[in-house]
């Protein structure tokens, strides 16, 4: 057992853009050297131990295989992995997690020790857990991992009474935002982001090709213009666009012709049922949604405690005024006491701004 072996597995696993599927990577070891590696690069393609296999080939008699996560059992998209492992003569399992796909759970270690070969289940299993946490999530709540982006002034403005917010924080914390928005498989915004703003929601990264999450409108009453450039690129780049009841005839023909999936989530005194609107996401094979709207959707957001992480951005400016509005609108809470918590706190400078991660310790 060498931990190295299963951190090079990790690094191997993150070349992935797997989802729905989690992020694999396995290593074969033979007399302490590794013979043969492999990645699960895409969903449908080859899983990460049936590439290292396939490259030892014979070679992989009596070794050992490393690998984030507990070898597949059922039959998906791919033939399972633990008839592949059982084939090839692999002596020794070293898996980082159980899987929490309900089809295995367990039982893929079950079949690899009842073929007579030894498991050793739970190595690096915290490093392996935070690297998959999305498929976890989805797997354990059927619900998508979401994170709140927001950038705020010192003073905790994220525009101006005017609603001028370009660009409150610097370059080196949006190039981050763009590296955010390549680990995710989604951006959701609200009517407002878009009718003031009119972003383009794509992912620029500057030292390397990035992919294009998913653009996931909130419309309630069909005001966004078919002209927003969001919509720019729907016939490429996957559209999602969540409308109101009073969606006419006439749009939705519209929206249908321009390749954008229409998705009619029920609706509520405050806006769109988002916890309704996340299980049909998580249906829609989405497990990482990314918030990148303003405070009003922030605010729901937290109310329906649908939010596993944030990352707010203090700029070091000062923007003042009574009207200026601040990262979470709405109501808010009349006393300190009711105020969300949040846990898990980090705090690092990018460029001239700071950056804050943490959790909400209410998130579900």
């Amino acid at each position: 057992m060498n931990n190295q072996f299963m951190l090079r597995a990790l690094e191997l696993a993150r070349k992935g853009k797997t989802t729905p599927n989690p992020m694999v990577g396995a290593v074969l070891v033979k007399n302490n050297r590794i013979i043969a590696e492999g990645f699960h690069s895409r969903a449908g393609g080859p899983h990460a131990e049936v590439v290292a296999l396939r490259k030892a080939g014979s070679k992989a008699r009596g070794a050992d295989l490393y690998v984030n996560l507990e070898p597949c059992c059922h039959m998906g998209r791919t033939s399972p992995c633990t008839d592949a492992i059982i084939k090839s003569g692999v002596s020794r399992v070293f898996a980082g997690m159980k899987d929490p796909n309900k089809l295995v759970q367990g039982k893929g270690i079950r079949i690899l020790k009842a073929a007579g070969i030894k498991v050793l289940a739970g190595m690096m299993r915290n490093d392996c857990e935070k690297l998959n946490e999305t498929f976890v999530k989805v797997m354990k709540t059927g619900v998508p991992f979401v994170t709140v982006k927001t950038a705020m002034s010192l003073d905790g403005k994220i525009a101006t009474r005017e609603g001028n917010s370009q660009w409150i924080s610097g370059v080196k914390a949006r190039d981050f935002v763009h590296e955010l928005r390549n680990q995710n498989d989604a951006i959701l915004v609200g009517t407002n982001t878009i009718l003031k703003d009119n972003p383009q929601l794509t992912c620029r990264l500057k030292k390397k090709r990035g992919r294009h999450p998913a653009r996931i409108i909130l419309d309630r009453r069909n005001r966004i213009p078919l002209t927003a450039k969001v919509f720019a690129n729907s016939k490429t780049q996957r559209v999602v666009y969540v409308s109101g009841s009073k969606l006419s005839t006439k749009r939705e023909k519209l929206l249908a012709a321009k390749n954008i999936e229409v998705l009619k989530v029920k609706t509520l005194k405050s806006g769109f049922d988002l916890k309704q609107l996340m299980k049909l996401l998580a249906q829609k094979d989405f497990n990482s949604i990314l918030i990148e709207g303003g405070g009003e959707i922030n605010s729901s957001a937290f109310a329906a405690k649908i939010v596993d992480r944030i990352f707010a951005f203090i700029s070091p400016i000062l923007v003042g005024g009574q009207q200026a509005p601040s990262p979470i609108g709405g109501k808010g809470v009349d006393k300190i006491a009711k105020a969300i918590n949040l846990k898990n706190m980090k705090v690092v400078q990018i460029g001239e701004d700071l950056m804050v991660e943490a959790e909400p310790c209410s998130a579900e």
